[in-house]
Order: structure tokens, then C-alpha cells, then sequence
């Protein structure tokens, strides 16, 4: 059975650090681009970090850049996202995706995990 689980998301306070993961199984991990993506509340999900299928490209958006490191470990099946200086408008729900093409557009991405919030707030 295909699956994406996120773990790690949580409460944290302005200035902190988290780092998630979004454990594959099911599928060709290593054929696959990665995103992660978030969606506050009342807001359109939006893209945040991509990686490619080798992890050599990555993307990030410029909310973000800086900030946020985007890593995969193709041996572990897992892409993890690490979250420094969080703000509170990086609070949502964050989720990992699939797609066969690296930083395509949300549409293209065909597996979705179940997410995982992250609260910024003091």
C-alpha cells in the first residue's frame, strides 16, 4: 500500500527549530521528485521546499529560503525538512508529496501524505 506519513510537526516558539520527516513505502522512492508543501487556516495550500529524485536539485520558496533546508535520504525512503528561525506565519499544516516531475506545480503531484501541524507561537 502507498504511503506518505509526515512526523515532527508541533508547538514551537517564534525563533525555533523543527525538523520533519515524510516516510515513504509502497513505491519507487527514488523515482520520484519530493515537495513539501503547507496550508494555514482560510489560506490555499502553497508549495514550500522540492527536491529532486537524486536529492542533488532543490527549491525553495522565497517565504523560506535561508531559512529551510529540504534533505532526502533515498536508503531510508524518508525526506526530511529542517526549519530553523520559524515565524508565526509558518504555522499550518505541513504536508510531503510525490511527483515524477522535480518543482512541478501542485496539480502534478500524485501522492499526498496526511500532513502534520506546526504552531508557531509564543
Amino acid at each position: 500500500q502507498l504511503q506518505l506519513v509526515e512526523s515532527g510537526g508541533g508547538l514551537v516558539q517564534p525563533g525555533g527549530s523543527l525538523r520533519l520527516s515524510c516516510a515513504a513505502s509502497g513505491f519507487t522512492f527514488a523515482n520520484y521528485a519530493i515537495g513539501w508543501f503547507r496550508q494555514a487556516p482560510g489560506k490555499e495550500r502553497e508549495g514550500v521546499s522540492c527536491i529532486s529524485e537524486s536529492g542533488l536539485s532543490t527549491n525553495h520558496a522565497d517565504s523560506v529560503k535561508g531559512r529551510f533546508t529540504i534533505s532526502r535520504d533515498n536508503a531510508k525512503n524518508t525526506v526530511y525538512l529542517q526549519m530553523n528561525s520559524l515565524k508565526p506565519e509558518d504555522t499550518g499544516v505541513y504536508y510531503c508529496a510525490a511527483s515524477g516531475r522535480f518543482c512541478g506545480p501542485l496539480v502534478e503531484y500524485d501522492y499526498w501524505g496526511q500532513g502534520t501541524q506546526v504552531t508557531v507561537s509564543s
